[in-house]
């Protein structure tokens, strides 16, 4: 176990969470919503602290994240648990499970990191799970990740409060935000929680914060896939860059939602097209192997500058982050890996 960060204690011996908006107040020898913080003696304590159920070295196009470190290896990590509780989620075998449901042997930060390395991956993706609730092992495994010039990047949510995003961005270079809707409705039906105030935070602190910021929107038919919300969220999005990268990505039946079809590819070339009508200048789909929009086009002279197949990087037409067709800044974070198909991994 390790103890946690952002609480406080009570007289009585219960003790209040702060790490995300849920704030929950927890008696002794109860958890938190999450299921993996626990209040033991009047202190909370994280119980999947060096416990990781998946260790995978992925391509960072997995995250997504197209315009950072483009073709290079992320050695993802993650523990079992979430503060939200989509009923969508893909990889609710674990995330909505407790630490007793896998029992793992103990991984210690510094063993991540020489994992990493010996995996010659280049950075260190906190990802399949929600890595606010094993921020503790985040917290460590990144600060030496740092040292030994590894990047870090958060696959997130965004439901986390903004003092603890703060105090750990001097460790993550980069994140890819799930910003599920723009509307509140669709949190409190679809996640669990009673907006999407701290969700919309997190992303405008990130960018504020010198991060390198991309946002996933997962449209599912009937519940976010409307014009005016996918017209809203682009327009929120704009006003605090128009180089943000969405990925607006194909909902699947999955968990709860198993009656529902997969999302129309109509739907999300719609959704593009909409992000391009409103000003964005980079917008992808995801989950369509293969389909035109996986690769990165220059917003100027529309030459194909980053060309992808899946998660695979297959040609780059970049001189100096410049479109070599019109000399176009492309805004993209960290060493390109040109071309780079990768191990058998991909």
């Amino acid at each position: 176990m390790k103890r946690a960060m952002f609480y406080s204690s009570s007289k009585d011996g219960t003790v209040t969470c702060k790490l995300c908006p849920r704030n929950c107040t927890i008696p002794l020898g109860s958890r938190g919503a999450c299921r993996v913080r626990e209040n033991r003696g009047g202190e909370l304590y994280s119980l999947v602290y060096g416990k990781p159920v998946s260790m995978s070295p992925d391509p960072i196009e997995k995250k997504p994240l197209f315009h950072f470190h483009p073709g290079s290896c992320a050695f993802s990590i993650a523990t079992v648990g979430c503060n939200l509780f989509c009923k969508h989620c893909q990889n609710w075998e674990i995330s909505q499970a407790s630490p007793e449901d896998f029992p793992v042997e103990d991984v210690p930060p510094e063993d991540v990191v020489r994992k990493a390395l010996q995996l010659g991956c280049h950075g260190i993706a906190y990802t399949y799970t929600e890595p606010t609730v094993f921020y503790e092992y985040v917290y460590d495994v990144s600060a030496i990740a740092k040292k030994e010039g590894l990047y870090n990047v958060l696959v997130t949510n965004g439901y986390i409060s903004e003092d603890a995003l703060r105090e750990i961005s001097r460790f993550i270079d980069g994140l890819n935000i799930d910003v599920k809707s723009i509307e509140n409705n669709f949190y409190s039906e679809i996640c669990g929680a009673k907006s999407n105030d701290a969700v919309l935070n997190s992303v405008e602190v990130s960018f504020e914060l010198g991060m390198h910021v991309e946002v996933t929107n997962l449209i599912i038919p009937g519940k976010n896939d409307s014009v005016s919300s996918i017209r809203r969220l682009c327009r929120w999005l704009l006003g605090i860059s128009d180089e943000i990268p969405i990925h607006f990505t194909r909902f699947y039946p999955h968990y709860k939602l198993r009656d529902l079809d997969p999302t129309p590819v109509e739907t999300l070339e719609k959704a593009r097209e909409i992000a391009l009508e409103e000003g964005m200048k980079f917008v992808y789909i995801g989950n369509v192997l293969g389909h035109e929009w996986e690769n990165t086009f220059c917003p100027n002279c529309g030459g194909v500058v980053i060309k992808r197949f899946g998660f695979s990087v297959s040609e780059i037409n970049l001189v100096d982050k410049k479109c070599k067709f019109c000399g176009e800044r492309i805004p993209i974070r960290g060493e390109i890996h040109s071309p780079y198909k990768g191990p058998d991994i991909y």
